[in-house]
């Protein structure tokens, strides 16, 4: 059985208070008293669990992270820009993913009754915002990272969905792309939204306004990129390029192109979005809207870190900047 409080207590000598006092360094105890009880906690071997030290202390030192699942392509990115900060503040993180539905979100509200964190990152699973919104107003400081234009009542770290996708339209009007195909992500997004018309805004600015049968809703999969191409090449729609609103969507499509023996890029150009670490690894290597994933998790990560050491909210979102990564898919240069 595991040593508990109540078993240094007795074996001290001493009230639970006591020995409480003794951990978290607060309260007075006399000198021989403290000594008494550290020397029976040495020979018990007990270990105080962190959450209770925390609780003790009015806080737990272990941020959330809440986020529909693991298996989104730049998860990773944006837990491991998080976790950097997390760490190197000296504190823990308790992840949360939303991957049984219901079942999972009951699992997390137990977690935030039982005050097991001191404020929560949030990359929003569908359905909950109503539900995050009132843990906020409730007094749970609460940052969400990529915001998808529901532009909630808390703090919000997010990227520029609208120009990064300008400047894929602008690249590829520079390179004589008068026709491109654009595989959109789920149209209920916001980022889906924001990337559609800042890529479409391109392209009318330039005097060349996107065929609506060149807009194909997809789902972000590699599967819908192949086959929205498979699909234009049969039915003999042409097009000179492709803007894919993620890279696992592009990376379909640029198989789907080699399948169908069109070579990328001297007959069709491909852009993705993300710039994730696979678009180097492509064949060819992929062209890239540089979301800054690793950063926007750092960025929220201090945001929350500091306002639990004090510092007051932000009114307005934080917003980091694409970037534009040119590789092989769509030429050199």
């Amino acid at each position: 059985m595991p040593i508990t409080i109540a078993d240094v207590a007795v074996r001290a000598g001493v009230s639970k208070t006591t020995v409480s006092r003794v951990l978290n360094g607060k309260g007075e105890v006399r000198v021989g008293t403290a000594d008494r009880v550290r020397a029976v906690i040495n020979a018990l071997g007990y270990v105080p669990s962190a959450r209770a030290v925390g609780l003790a202390r009015g806080s737990t030192r272990v941020v959330g992270m809440l986020v529909p699942a693991l298996t989104w392509p730049w998860m990773g990115e944006v837990l491991q820009g998080a976790a950097d900060v997390v760490e190197a503040e000296g504190y823990g993180m308790l992840l949360f993913t939303c991957t049984h539905g219901d079942e999972s979100m009951r699992r997390f509200a137990s977690q935030v009754s039982a005050k097991s964190f001191d404020g929560l990152l949030v990359v929003e699973p569908e359905g909950t915002l109503d539900y995050i919104t009132e843990l906020h107003e409730g007094g749970l400081p609460v940052i969400l990272i990529d915001d998808r234009g529901h532009q909630p009542g808390f703090p919000s770290v997010r990227t520029t969905n609208e120009s990064g996708a300008r400047a894929a339209a602008a690249h590829l009007l520079a390179h004589g792309r008068k026709r491109p195909l654009v595989v959109t992500g789920l149209r209920r997004f916001g980022c889906t939204r924001e990337r559609l018309a800042g890529f479409a805004g391109g392209y009318a600015d330039a005097g060349l306004p996107i065929d609506s049968a060149l807009v194909v809703e997809g789902d972000f999969t590699f599967e819908c990129g192949r086959v929205a191409v498979e699909r234009l090449l049969a039915a003999g729609v042409p097009f000179d390029a492709v803007f894919a609103h993620n890279d696992l969507s592009a990376a379909g499509a640029l198989q789907a192109l080699r399948d169908a023996g069109r070579r990328v890029p001297d007959d069709v150009a491909v852009v993705g979005f993300d710039d994730l670490p696979l678009a180097g690894h492509t064949h060819p290597p992929l062209s890239s809207v540089r979301q800054p994933l690793r950063e926007m998790g750092a960025a929220a990560a201090r945001t929350l870190i500091a306002h639990l050491a004090g510092t007051p909210l932000p009114d307005t979102p934080t917003v980091i900047p694409t970037d534009f990564t040119v590789r092989a898919s769509t030429g050199t240069t």
